[in-house]
């Protein structure tokens, strides 16, 4: 083969372009990049804020005004930052992707600029037909004005203009709407969408003649008293989030460029609802659904914070997430915590208020954090035997703490226990059972103990052998009805003796019972493997007390039948009282004991029916 026919062709190796289709580029950005064509009035603002950032870095002194008129279906906004020349148009506003805070020297201030991406502008052919910029460079004063037209279809054309056309350095940007969205550009929703995202903004910002900044920032504000900051902070709460707050935690973390404020929440949440902040970028307002700025224990306040660290995704809606973004939350969740423990040291009714109703949070936090469940051991709420009581209370009531892992397990044993003085904690509740168990971390010699069906049985009395040998006969009727169902009887005397029967079991049991049935309904194959996993945990019980007179009258019966009856009466009613979930044969166990029941209670002996 010819070794010059091998060889790529000069053709194929010269570069290409990329060819950008204008129209479907602001389809994506409308429909995937930007959540709403609202976003365009932050890229305006962004870039007339960025120009006038970068002309003070140069001239100190200069003018920083932004102003936007909105009138029929048409746009304007004016700034009076650095400026462009005709070569600063073609690469900048022609170039997509391409951002002046690249070019001139400006790549390591990048930070003082609110835009990086270079696509900003594209933003506003979401709601625009047309963008005209008319703008003159105050870097070359002697540089005539430049305008630059673009419309959707993606062309563009650029002109220099007579000295006079614009006097002074800066940009204005003519917008004209696009069928179906000239309710963007008027002036009523310009306005509202201004003072949303640059009330922070550090300068003179006006819709017409309306100011639209409004600083200080409401947590930088000088207030005569704590009280009325805390009033004021309240009603800007109210006025952002819609509700009154139950507290307020200043968020002044100079080191990682953060401050602002959180308001706790004034109504439980569940952990599993994500929060959304408020977070402003150098002023900006960046994103009102920020989700990843607290730890997730915090999920009890709502943020609003102004920054000048966090970098923003492409779209600005968003926060990136790096290094910063991690060194930011814990800083955050730092500051909540070191709130949390000034309450507890010198506010205990503003604590308790507070967790009455968010302690499912600060729950959370002390999983992870010995030191906040060392503080937090006197307030925080646990529901025992005793009542509703912190752990601190509750370990030096009793030398042992028992706890259960489930809410079910405690309404089985809770009644009885507590007559027999064992005191229980119900762990069933999220994070409870682990925080029990963390106990003896922080209350050294504390002895924690999970409660079983054993531990309660052994608690009970037992019967006098005589008595429960008299009775051997009725036991063993009894077993032998509740057997298939994976439940022994047993005879104790405890109280309260208006308890006839008790249901314990416990989860070993309970998964032993799920084995039991799953074994009897699969086929060979799937019997046998279940079969082999057949353990040595023990069964679930039916405790009937010897004290209750109820018990007495049922164990004297000697028809085998209506012992069965009996005993399953009592183990459904036992079920019932634990608020334990039925299985079916449970349920068809109640309603043929019910049954059973009337039909005794309607039994006549032959012959004494009644006479016609």
């Amino acid at each position: 083969m010819d070794s010059q026919t091998s060889q790529p062709s000069q053709a194929s190796q010269s570069p290409h372009t990329f060819q950008v289709d204008l129209r479907g580029l602001v389809d994506l950005l409308s429909h995937h990049l930007y959540s709403s064509p609202k976003v365009y009035l932050r890229e305006l603002l962004q870039n007339a804020v960025d120009a006038i950032t970068a002309r003070r870095a140069e001239q100190p002194d200069a003018p920083a005004a932004v102003r936007l008129y909105a009138e029929g279906g048409t746009l304007r906004v004016e700034d009076s930052g650095i400026g462009l020349t005709e070569s600063d148009v073609h690469s900048l506003l022609a170039t997509i992707g391409r951002s002046s805070k690249r070019e001139d020297g400006l790549q390591a201030a990048r930070s003082d600029f609110l835009g990086q991406f270079g696509i900003g502008l594209l933003a506003c052919f979401v709601v625009a037909e047309r963008i005209r910029v008319v703008s003159r460079s105050a870097r070359t004063p002697d540089a005539a004005p430049v305008e630059w037209t673009a419309t959707d279809d993606g062309s563009y054309t650029v002109r220099t203009l007579p000295h006079e056309a614009r006097t002074e350095p800066g940009t204005t940007v003519h917008l004209v709407a696009r069928a179906g969205a000239s309710e963007w550009l008027t002036e009523e929703r310009v306005r509202s969408l201004a003072r949303d995202f640059g009330s922070l903004l550090p300068y003179d910002v006006r819709v017409g003649d309306e100011a639209i900044a409004e600083l200080p920032a409401p947590w930088d504000r000088a207030h005569p008293s704590p009280a009325t900051r805390r009033v004021a902070l309240a009603r800007h709460c109210h006025d952002l989030f819609g509700f009154t707050p139950l507290d307020t935690i200043d968020l002044n973390v100079p080191l990682a460029g953060v401050r602002g404020v959180a308001y706790v929440l004034p109504s439980a949440v569940s952990p599993a609802q994500r929060a959304s902040h408020r977070v402003h970028l150098k002023g900006m307002l960046l994103t009102e659904r920020a989700e990843q700025l607290l730890p997730d224990w915090a999920f009890f306040v709502r943020c609003v914070l102004d920054t000048d660290s966090l970098r923003p995704t492409a779209s600005r809606e968003s926060l990136y997430e790096d290094e910063t973004l991690a060194a930011v939350r814990e800083a955050l969740g730092e500051r909540i915590r070191s709130w949390l423990t000034g309450l507890a040291a010198g506010d205990p009714e503003r604590l308790a208020a507070f967790l009455s109703v968010h302690h499912l949070g600060v729950k959370s936090l002390a999983r992870h954090d010995n030191e906040m469940l060392r503080t937090m051991l006197p307030w925080l709420p646990f529901e025992t035997t005793d009542g509703r009581l912190s752990l601190e209370e509750f370990a030096l009531r009793h030398p042992v703490v028992h706890f259960t892992r489930t809410v079910e397990e405690y309404r089985q044993v809770a009644p009885i226990a507590s007559a027999q003085g064992i005191g229980v904690i119900n762990g069933g509740y999220t994070y409870d059972s682990e925080l029990v168990e963390a106990l003896p971390s922080v209350r050294p010699g504390t002895v924690v103990s999970e409660l079983d069906a054993d531990t309660v049985t052994a608690h009970l009395d037992a019967v006098d052998p005589a008595e429960e040998l008299a009775l051997s006969g009725f036991l063993m009727a009894a077993r032998a009805k509740l057997d298939p169902l994976g439940c022994d009887v047993v005879l104790r005397a405890f109280h309260p003796l208006s308890v006839p029967a008790l249901h314990l079991d416990d989860r070993a049991a309970r998964h032993e019972q799920a084995r039991a049935e799953a074994e009897d309904q699969a086929d060979d194959l799937w019997a046998g493997i279940l079969g082999s996993l057949r353990g040595s945990a023990p069964r679930a019980r039916l405790v009937l007390n010897h004290l209750n007179p109820l018990i007495r009258r049922i164990s004297s019966l000697r028809d085998p039948e209506l012992i069965g009856t009996a005993t399953e009466s009592l183990y459904g009613q036992a079920l019932l009282m634990a608020q334990r979930p039925l299985r079916p044969a449970d349920s068809a166990l109640l309603n043929r004991a019910f049954i059973g029941l009337l039909e005794w209670a309607t039994h006549t002996e032959p012959g004494k029916d009644d006479l016609r």
